[in-house]
């Protein structure tokens, strides 16, 4: 599976912006679907997830301003960021797990493929 991301940028705080994640997967619906991000300096950290029948997680710190979602005839999933602040800036990944369950949509290890990243950078 092959993943690309997409919609980084520069943005100001307060904004939005929207990160596509297309997938090469042809049961890209049997996939739960993931996106994680790295601060410079910082672990990699879970932001928001959906599974194969749509449930989606999300980190508390981005509750309310992210929105995780998925179009299964495109293959793809998106990450809308609304109200952006300065401490979002990371590169962000998607990520991919043929059995995703819930007790791991958290977990690194629970996503068998992972995609390049886009950089998203929030100013003040």
């Amino acid at each position: 599976v092959q993943l690309q991301a997409s919609g980084g940028g520069l943005v100001q705080a307060g904004v939005s912006l929207r990160l596509s994640c297309a997938a090469s997967a042809g049961a890209f619906s049997r996939y739960g679907m993931g996106w994680f991000r790295q601060a410079p300096g910082k672990e990699r950290e879970f932001v928001a997830a959906i599974t194969w029948t749509k449930s989606t997680y999300y980190a508390d710190s981005v509750k309310g301003r992210l929105t995780i979602s998925r179009d299964n005839a495109e293959n793809t999933v998106y990450l809308q960021m609304n109200s952006l602040k300065p401490e979002d800036t990371a590169v962000y990944f998607c990520a991919a797990g043929p059995q995703l369950i819930a007790s791991r949509v958290r977990d690194v290890s629970g996503y068998h493929y992972w995609g390049q990243e886009t950089l998203v950078t929030v100013s003040s």
